[in-house]
């Protein structure tokens, strides 16, 4: 068979791949806290036909490159961008944003129980009936002591500070909560693995060692370079619809171009075939 078949198939998958996470970031393109994606391809190891001279040094025969033959493109890499998003306010005291680098640390119980620590940049939370701040799948948003976050019976109303501190008022005083809400950077966040749900979760190339203990990740914090959080905010999708469409584009003239080769090489071997009649 040609190797140009081959070839043309290999660039079919390519960008049938690219077309798969730009449906995904387009379906997502309203989605809180959501991170796009984006393909990367590289060439496929090559064949060589001959191999590299080098000159012989005395001037009278000089160096020949070697002869090689792609044999088409493979996925290199497909890449978690996070850029942050645009900002939408909702005036809604439970919807956080973070402003800058981090992310809120959520789990079904307190940091180092039986349930896993999630990551999320998602902010809408609410406050459900015993008083926890939690996410949509009812997980507990985490403070820098590992705890789950529970807002005071008895206040009527509450703040939440650019550096994660809780201002409740009880009994008509203000009164700052000994919580403090955590915010983790990481150093590698594109090497974190989606959950679903808008979290992620630790692994290896994300940071060197996991994070076991929140008590030194605070938000606003010059030293780490971890983001406020802003209150009443919430921070969107990162996905721009011309950009994606453009790659739509793109990859739809590409993989028409790779079922041309393919056709081509089919009407070559048809032309060798017909040779005997």
């Amino acid at each position: 068979m040609l190797r140009s078949m081959y070839s043309g198939i290999s660039g079919m998958r390519g960008f049938q791949t690219k077309l798969d996470v730009i449906g995904n970031n387009i379906s997502n393109v309203n989605t809180v806290g959501f991170k796009k994606g984006r393909v990367m391809f590289q060439d496929i190891l090559s064949q060589t036909v001959s191999g590299v001279t080098a000159p012989d040094g005395a001037g009278t025969q000089g160096g020949v490159n070697a002869k090689q033959i792609g044999l088409g493109v493979g996925t290199a890499a497909i890449d978690t961008i996070h850029t942050g998003g645009s900002a939408m306010t909702t005036n809604v005291p439970t919807d956080l944003r973070i402003d800058g680098n981090g992310f809120f640390a959520v789990g079904a119980t307190a940091m180092g129980g039986d349930a896993p620590t999630y990551f999320t940049r998602a902010g809408n939370f609410t406050v459900d009936a015993d008083n926890f701040i939690v996410n949509p799948e009812g997980l507990y948003l985490l403070s820098t002591d590992g705890e789950p976050i529970k807002l005071d019976e008895t206040a009527t109303k509450f703040s939440i500070s650019q550096d994660g501190k809780i201002v409740q008022v009880i009994n008509g005083v203000p009164e700052v909560s000994d919580y403090n809400i955590a915010v983790v950077k990481f150093a590698n966040p594109g090497g974190l693995t989606k959950a679903g749900g808008n979290l992620y979760e630790y692994s290896p190339n994300a940071a060197m060692e996991p994070i076991d203990d929140l008590g030194d990740w605070t938000a606003a914090d010059p030293v780490k370079g971890t983001g406020s959080i802003i209150a009443g905010q919430l921070e969107m999708s990162n996905v721009d619809l011309t950009e994606e469409f453009s790659e739509m584009i793109v990859s739809q003239r590409g993989f028409q171009a790779n079922s041309r080769i393919i056709t081509t090489s089919d009407e070559i071997l048809q032309e060798i075939v017909n040779l005997k009649r």
